[in-house]
């Protein structure tokens, strides 16, 4: 980068964690630290919610994610503002009227102690690992353009951004989390109109749509029913229904943001306007990834463009690379004299434009058959902390396309979209443990004001410091955007069945509901180790499998009575 690129960045990013740090001060106890006094209007809560979700993987793989698999990884929201309209009218009036710190100190009201804290624990191991992932998502960014050691920049991207948490708490999540979100959201815009300018030979931005669409990159909505197949209608109504319910109702990053809302209306707003807003955002920031397929099918694209992963291979093993790199030149030649072919023939009724896509995808076929041997060899290797290709595309064309200080600036705002989740996932942490785990059994006012709050620091400083662990483990994932989602795919799902079955199951006690829990994440565990289904429907199986695990057992139980 630039000097003014890093000026721009390093400016950036201290103005954040400073403005975060001035709007938290004036921490009084554990309520104004972990909840923000519950002061929050509905914008605050939307931009909250939505900065939450949208972490810098988000902006950093999904491009990546529809630049190699199309845009059919959309449907996986499909189901959202389904579940939007679900949690409004079910779970946030519950949560309001307890006024609770956490989602699970409800379910101690509606079972017992064992059932809360193991739904805690359950959400702890899920949140504390996805954040870990979080935190080495923009890490790749400083390892890529430093050349810095992977494991250094985790421990930098994490700890910067504990400086606020820390000490501003839920306030100060929530006011960075809205500065975050509206750059991050408008300098976006502007890379997807310097994609379409920087289109060679005049190729406009219907010529753009159109080489993606030959190449099958707008591949929105799939119908065809494969329950292998991890993106299509069926799984994103269905299975993302199930996981969107388990994420906003039951995980405590995501209640966190509605429940600090100053009443009741104004968390409803805010969960509902996500459900309208998100699937257009998702369905932009893919599109980005597909306009940059047909942006390289007219411009040189490198052969591997994780180059940090490519260079120490080609340092290793020269002549392979150089071998890699000379047939690499002939198929990307060959590609875009036919993409250019492809656009001149290009025209309702013409019967050239037909004979024209069969060459063109027979050299899109070629490049993606070499750029998978290359991706074998650079794996097999393992000459590299991160082999992974997908998670680069965009940061690639950011670097090479981009001027002078918006280099800086969409770097600093992959930074602040990581930021933002983060914050919140550690203020969730901190109060699911500090409230579930360590209080339970301490009664209200036998500490201080300042001892809790002291305590709710100290927690957040233990999971930042996890976390950052957890990213040193993060770097063999592939797609950092499917990880994270498999991940939450584990738990999510019976994590949810013991929310359903406290909601609409009434009869059902404690004990039954416990032990259907444990039963029902051995299940989902087993269907994901022997890859019986894509990762979307186990949040289906894990939610279902709760409840009729506890119907079963709350029967046996009873029958055991009867018979007493």
């Amino acid at each position: 980068m630039s000097r003014i690129d890093w000026i721009v960045l390093v400016i950036t990013l201290i103005f954040v964690v400073l403005y975060g740090i001035y709007k938290g001060r004036g921490q009084k106890d554990v309520n104004s630290y972990l909840m923000a006094d519950r002061q929050m209007p509905w914008y605050i809560v939307l931009l909250g919610i939505m900065a939450t979700q949208a972490s810098a993987i988000t902006f950093l793989s999904a491009p990546g994610q529809a630049y190699t698999d199309g845009m059919r990884f959309v449907q996986y929201y499909f189901g959202l503002p389904i579940a939007m309209v679900v949690i409004a009218a079910t779970f946030i009036p519950i949560f309001q009227r307890l006024n609770v710190y956490t989602a699970y100190e409800y379910l101690e009201q509606r079972f017992d102690r064992k059932t809360r804290v193991l739904t805690s624990i359950l959400f702890l191991l899920s949140r504390g690992l996805s954040t870990g992932i979080s935190i080495y998502a923009p890490s790749i960014i400083l390892s890529s353009v430093l050349g810095w050691n992977i494991y250094l920049t985790n421990v930098l991207t994490g700890g910067l951004l504990l400086i606020y948490t820390y000490t501003g708490g839920a306030k100060a999540v929530a006011h960075t989390q809205k500065i975050q979100f509206l750059i991050i959201l408008g300098a976006m815009v502007f890379t997807g109109f310097l994609v379409i300018q920087g289109m060679p030979e005049g190729a406009s931005f219907g010529d753009a749509l159109y080489l993606a669409g030959k190449s099958g990159k707008l591949n929105v909505i799939t119908t065809d029913f494969d329950w292998k197949d991890k993106y299509n209608i069926w799984s994103g109504l269905i299975g993302g229904f199930f996981l969107a319910l388990s994420y906003f109702g039951t995980d405590q990053s995501q209640v966190g943001r509605y429940i600090t809302a100053k009443d009741t209306n104004a968390g409803k707003t805010g969960l509902l306007l996500n459900g309208l807003v998100k699937i257009p955002m998702q369905f932009g920031i893919l599109l980005l990834g597909a306009l940059l397929f047909s942006f390289f099918a007219l411009r040189p694209a490198p052969v591997y463009f994780n180059e940090q992963a490519y260079n120490s291979f080609k340092d290793k093993y020269p002549a392979q690379a150089l071998a890699f790199e000379q047939k690499h030149e002939q198929l990307e030649n060959d590609f875009q004299r036919h993409s250019r072919l492809l656009l001149s023939q290009r025209g309702a009724g013409n019967p050239e434009q037909q004979l024209a896509v069969v060459p063109y995808r027979e050299a899109q076929r070629k490049l993606q058959d070499l750029h998978k041997e290359v991706e074998t060899a650079i794996k097999e290797r393992r000459i590299s902390a991160d082999t992974s290709d997908v998670n680069y595309i965009l940061l690639y064309f950011v670097k090479s396309s981009l001027p002078v200080g918006m280099v800086g600036l969409l770097f600093a705002i992959i930074f602040l979209a990581s930021w933002g989740s983060i914050s919140a996932a550690l203020n969730s942490l901190a109060s699911c443990s500090l409230k579930d785990i360590h209080y339970p059994g301490i009664r209200e006012g036998d500490l201080s004001a300042q001892k809790e709050l002291l305590h709710g620091r100290l927690h957040t400083l233990f999971w930042g410091l996890f976390s950052i662990g957890v990213a040193m483990f993060a770097t063999q994932m592939g797609s950092l955007i499917e990880a994270v989602n498999i991940l939450g795919s584990l738990f999510y799902g019976p994590i949810l069945g013991i929310f359903l079955v406290a909601f609409y199951m009434k009869r059902i006690g404690g004990t039954a509901a416990f032990v259907a829990a444990g039963l029902a994440e051995a299940l989902v565990a087993a269907v994901w180790l022997f890859d019986v289904v894509s990762f979307l429907w186990l949040n289906v199986i894990g939610a279902l499998a709760v409840m009729l695990f506890a119907w079963l057992i709350n029967f046996f139980l009873k029958g055991r009575k009867e018979v007493a």
